[in-house]
């Protein structure tokens, strides 16, 4: 073989690996990558959307007033944005300390039967702390208050 047809191997090689290595990485961030919605938005999505079909994904907003209902672990209450949306979260466990009525959080879940069942949630921890993604919406909607 002559030094050119070994280099062309050579490259091909390359190429070859890094395609792989950008196949792996990608399917690696997709699988990690979580939707974010609000819950006014959550109910105009399409029954197809990865939302609503099991895929785990991020509902924020703000914790309802007079929704939180606490038995023993469990907890039920409501996520709105106030713009018509309003979403009932399930969940397992023990809240953050700063988890009560009015207050930004997000839930990291999924859908079951109309029902969000939290994993995760992430409360703001002081009073001028608003999750970046929340704030932008409400500001979108008009609905910020500082």
């Amino acid at each position: 073989m002559t030094r050119t047809h070994e280099r062309i191997v050579q490259i091909i090689a390359v190429l070859c690996i890094a395609i792989g290595v950008s196949l792996w990485l990608t399917t690696a961030f997709r699988e990690n990558i979580l939707f974010f919605v609000m819950p006014s938005e959550l109910i105009k999505l399409p029954s197809t959307h990865p939302t609503k079909t099991g895929k785990r994904f991020r509902l924020g907003g703000l914790v309802a007033k007079h929704s939180i209902k606490k038995n023993g672990i469990d907890i039920i209450f409501a996520l709105t944005d106030e713009h018509k949306g309003i979403c009932s979260v399930h969940y397992r466990g023990i809240p953050p300390e700063l988890f009560k009525e009015s207050q930004g959080m997000v839930a990291e879940g999924f859908l079951n039967n109309n029902i969000f069942e939290a994993e995760r949630l992430l409360a703001k921890h002081d009073e001028r702390y608003m999750p970046k993604e929340i704030e932008k919406r409400l500001k979108k909607d008009k609905l910020w208050r500082k």
